[in-house]
């Protein structure tokens, strides 16, 4: 399965824990373990953007009515298939993926783990929600966690 990862960053300077092969590499991987979940396709492709608080501030204002910075947003693109058949020959769009590496840090710090452990629970929990997975309540909550765990112990990135 060839799969697309682009990976994009506003910050003016590059963290090692941004580095674009390895997060193209990690995704590749989640998204091997979720091929259940996915729909049958040559490929897909997502963009994960990593960002700071202001611009996640004017998305989440802008797309959620929400007047305050956030730690991840997800716009899936499968949501809006407007019932048109899926291509065979072409890989699938699955979205966007936008993560603020500032609200990253400072949770990284309350949780007491890496700035890396903590991108990777934002680029797993966004991940999922772009294959529609959602959790309305605290059980769907914890059936997102649990496979977020599962994710990041493929990646190594939990014990």
């Amino acid at each position: 399965m060839d799969n697309d990862i682009f990976v994009e960053m506003t910050l003016a300077e590059t963290l090692p824990e941004l580095a674009i092969a390895q997060w193209q590499t990690w995704l590749n991987a989640w998204l091997q373990d979720l091929a259940e979940t996915l729909p049958k396709a040559v490929g897909y492709e997502l963009t994960l953007r990593f960002t700071d608080d202001a611009e996640i501030h004017q998305l989440n204002t802008q797309y959620r009515q929400k007047d305050q910075p956030t730690d991840v947003l997800s716009f899936a693109a499968l949501e809006d298939d407007l019932g048109m058949p899926l291509p065979d020959s072409e890989p699938i769009y699955l979205g966007d993926i936008i993560v603020s590496v500032d609200t990253a840090q400072k949770q990284a710090i309350a949780r007491n783990h890496s700035l890396q452990t903590e991108l990777g629970w934002l680029a797993s929990h966004g991940l999922l929600h772009l294959l529609g997975w959602d959790h309305p309540d605290d059980q769907s909550l914890e059936k997102m966690l649990d496979r977020q765990a599962l994710l990041l112990r493929r990646v190594q990135l939990i014990p």
